[in-house]
């Protein structure tokens, strides 16, 4: 994983681009979203499963977006900052920052934990 593809990736965050962050994702990726049930929060595990948590977002967030954003990485690991901005379904402002911390495979990814307040 290269500092740039974790720009990209978040970049199809942005543009809520399901094709773009998938293409960076291992075939048998897991999402732990931090919020939710269990002490990791919910949890997505394997392609489809990934795919669909991360659409899960949108639906939730629909015109969520992540901004001064500042990536690190060490050997198979890293961590992704950023300020998160959205409007509820209830019409309710947010804005918080949080992280994504991430496992690598080569130049996949193959776990994504974010933390978040909901």
């Amino acid at each position: 994983m290269t500092l740039e593809n974790l720009e990209k990736y978040l970049e199809g965050w942005n543009r809520h681009d399901i094709d773009t962050l998938m293409s960076y994702m291992t075939d048998d990726c897991v999402f732990l979203l931090g919020s939710g049930k269990g002490a990791s929060g919910d949890k997505f595990e394997g392609y489809d499963a990934v795919k669909e948590g991360f659409e899960q977002v949108w639906k939730e967030l629909p015109d969520v977006s992540f901004k001064n954003a500042r990536h690190f990485l060490s050997g198979d690991r890293g961590c992704s900052e950023w300020t998160l901005t959205a409007t509820h379904p209830n019409g309710s402002k947010i804005e918080q920052d949080g992280c994504d911390l991430f496992t690598f495979v080569g130049d996949k990814i193959k776990n994504s934990y974010v933390k978040r307040r909901k």
